[in-house]
């Protein structure tokens, strides 16, 4: 009954429905701790963490990725240890801490490193992707790219069909921060065929944001949109409230060059406040950063310096990373 509690959460969650992944972690939690599996709570516990860090309470998920981390270290458990290392590399990146969300990423990718395994070296791939991402949001677009090339040549030779697309996407994402759009768009039609056939309604929820950020960048104003639309019904179907910031982010971006600037500001506004609900620190500078300019025709980056991110805006539309 644990295995199968355990099991349908990861199934839950890696099919987009969080609610129904943070119900079986919790009835394992509880059944495990009258077991006295204590190796089978921290995977719970991890799984949890994911499922709510997945719906936004970044907090709350590092808080069980940390008592995860004391069991595994209690019974040397390496490949556990590196597993919620990477989750919580992810809680950190949403949380806006770029610093320790590298630094646990190549921790994680460390002792993933140390396994032969095909298995082991997928995850080592996924550190990759991960690390791609972060140096992306940081700012740093080289770094981004490096990152995700080496994780697609990784990936590729294992024929691991959700790692290719994983890879793709941010391959798309870094070239479109390096303003070749036409490159991005290639790579990200790759990262959605490839998760349309998987299923994965929550990775191509942002490859749909990716690719309206690339659309919005050619000026493609009505695709722009389209995408944003269809990415904004998936993010409201698995309750993905980080994600419903970034859509509002597109939009408004989307609104203000149509000329609507009183619902670009509506857009944005409600992007800021969820941001500053969740405590979600580079979304939350995004939107500041959009709406002093809508409201003063000035860029003012000094939001991003105070968090450590090497990011400038200078008009709309602002290529979001």
């Amino acid at each position: 009954m644990l295995c199968c509690l355990l099991s349908m959460g990861d199934t839950y969650r890696m099919t987009g429905n969080f609610r129904g992944a943070e119900y079986a972690y919790t009835e394992a939690i509880s059944l495990s701790r009258l077991m006295r599996k204590k190796l089978m709570r921290a995977d719970a516990m991890v799984g949890l963490g994911l499922s709510l860090r997945a719906l936004g309470d970044w907090k709350g998920a590092l808080g069980l990725f940390s008592d995860a981390e004391s069991i595994y270290k209690k019974k040397s458990d390496t490949e556990g240890l590196a597993f919620v290392l990477w989750a919580e590399a992810g809680a950190f990146r949403v949380g806006g801490d770029a610093k320790k969300a590298i630094r646990s990423f190549r921790k994680a990718q460390k002792l993933f490193s140390s396994f032969p395994d095909t298995e082991h070296q997928k995850a080592t791939g996924y550190c990759l992707c991960g690390l791609g991402g972060v140096s992306r949001v940081a700012g740093l677009r080289d770094d981004s790219l490096n990152y995700y090339r080496e994780a697609n040549k990784l990936l590729s030779s294992l024929h691991d069909r959700f790692g290719i697309a994983y890879s793709h996407c941010g391959i798309g994402n870094a070239l479109r921060m390096k303003g070749d759009y036409a490159g991005a768009m290639k790579h990200l039609r790759k990262a959605e065929t490839l998760y349309k056939g998987i299923g994965d309604i929550v990775s191509y929820s942002y490859t749909l944001w990716s690719m309206a950020m690339t659309h919005l960048m050619k000026g493609r104003l009505k695709e722009s949109a389209q995408c944003l639309e269809k990415a904004a019904r998936r993010f409201k179907t698995t309750g993905d409230v980080r994600g419903l910031v970034y859509y509002r982010l597109g939009l408004g971006e989307v609104l203000f060059l149509r000329g609507n600037i009183r619902h670009a500001k509506t857009a944005l506004t409600r992007s800021l406040e969820d941001s500053r609900k969740h405590d979600f620190s580079i979304e939350a500078c995004h939107a500041e950063v959009l709406l002093n300019y809508i409201t003063t025709n000035k860029p003012d980056n000094s939001c991003y310096k105070k968090i450590g991110l090497q990011l400038t805006f200078s008009s709309i539309p602002f290529n979001i990373p």
